[in-house]
């Protein structure tokens, strides 16, 4: 929106500044930093005020850990609101619109509403069954599809190059273009595994947060260099025009995330919910796919994948061997039982995560 002031450095040549995208990425990190700091305050309050808290299961069903949370069961939910609105406005201020700019918000959007769904079920039935297992595959199947329908219908370009499948290491797409069929699970895969995996993560205090932080930083990072044709050549990675913009949405998450970070972390006065986790792991999906570095995420996302391949190691060990391999799943639960403190379990896997971004980002050079 502000990008249009660009058009008038001809009389204030600071406006100018408006025209750059780094410049307009940081705008919109601060404005969501800022305003995350102003709304958060009332916005938890009134959380706290409906008694929307978080639903704990009972000790029977998961043992000490009940006794480690059990400060936490009056501590509001939902906070994800607070990241979806301080998101969006950074965004539809300092992004100029383009295809991938409003598919990544019709994500965001639509999985915040998923989200919503399923934590109100949770808070309002007191208990952990929220929305059906079957509700969420269908909405994110949708999602998938009236993304796709956007991608490949508003022009040329995005439709040829959003068919297109990269893999790191290969200097041109292993597929140049994918069916229809392939491309919808695809993306489908890639948007639910990215948010169920961020989903499983929250879990501690600031954890999934302060990872969030780390992995947005590294796909702003991404999503420069694809919408830039001169780095993408160099680093022989897919040039993607337009799809620059996306760091603004990069830059905006991370500002938000610190916001809530303020409030989230230990002992955390509000937790993002479904209505958070959900969402985000889908925005982050959708700019890993946009960006043509799906499998990056991989590496980048690393704690969100090793939460999630957790939760299936250990489900597969019970049902085929009858034996579990760890204390509890996902991992952060393990460390929690064995001993460790739950500040000291988030802080090292934050310290795994940059780990990870920078592992990701060595890809690109290493392309």
């Amino acid at each position: 929106m502000l990008s249009f002031l660009a058009e008038y450095r001809s009389a204030f040549e600071v406006l100018g500044l408006f025209d750059d995208l780094i410049s307009r990425s940081i705008g919109a990190g601060v404005t969501a930093l800022i305003l995350g700091f102003l709304i958060a305050p009332k916005l938890f309050a009134k959380l706290r005020a409906l008694k929307l808290s978080q639903f704990f299961r009972k000790k029977e069903e998961v043992g000490k850990l009940a006794d480690l949370h059990s400060s936490k069961k009056n501590t509001p939910t939902m906070g994800g609101f607070m990241i979806y609105l301080t998101v969006i406005v950074g965004t539809l201020l300092w992004a100029r619109p383009n295809i991938y700019i409003i598919a990544l918000m019709v994500i965001y959007t639509a999985l915040t509403i998923i989200g919503f769904m399923d934590d109100y079920l949770k808070v309002s039935g007191r208990s952990s069954r929220g929305l059906g297992g079957y509700y969420k595959i269908f909405g994110q199947a949708l999602i998938v599809f009236i993304t796709l329908t956007l991608l490949l219908l508003a022009s040329e370009s995005s439709a040829v190059k959003m068919r297109e499948l990269w893999i790191p290491f290969f200097t041109s797409p292993v597929i140049k273009s994918m069916p229809l069929v392939v491309l919808f699970l695809f993306l489908f895969l890639v948007l639910s595994g990215s948010s169920n995996a961020v989903n499983l993560t929250d879990g501690l205090d600031g954890l999934a947060i302060g990872c969030t932080i780390t992995v947005a930083s590294a796909y702003g990072v991404m999503a420069y260099v694809a919408g830039d044709e001169t780095i993408a050549s160099t680093l022989s990675i897919s040039h993607i025009p337009g799809v620059g913009e996306l760091t603004v949405v990069c830059a905006a998450l991370v500002g938000a995330s610190l916001a809530f970070l303020w409030h989230n972390a230990y002992p955390a006065a509000v937790f993002m919910g479904d209505t958070g986790s959900l969402a985000i792991g889908g925005l982050i999906g959708g700019i890993a796919f946009m960006t043509h570095q799906p499998f990056t995420l991989i590496i980048v996302g690393g704690v969100f994948v090793m939460e999630a391949l957790s939760v299936i190691i250990q489900v597969g060990s019970f049902k085929t061997r009858g034996k579990r391999i760890f204390k509890m799943s996902p991992i952060h639960h393990h460390f929690e039982l064995k001993g460790w403190p739950e500040t000291k379990v988030v802080i090292r896997f934050w310290i795994l995560s940059v780990l990870f971004a920078v592992g990701g980002l060595m890809i690109l050079k290493l392309n």
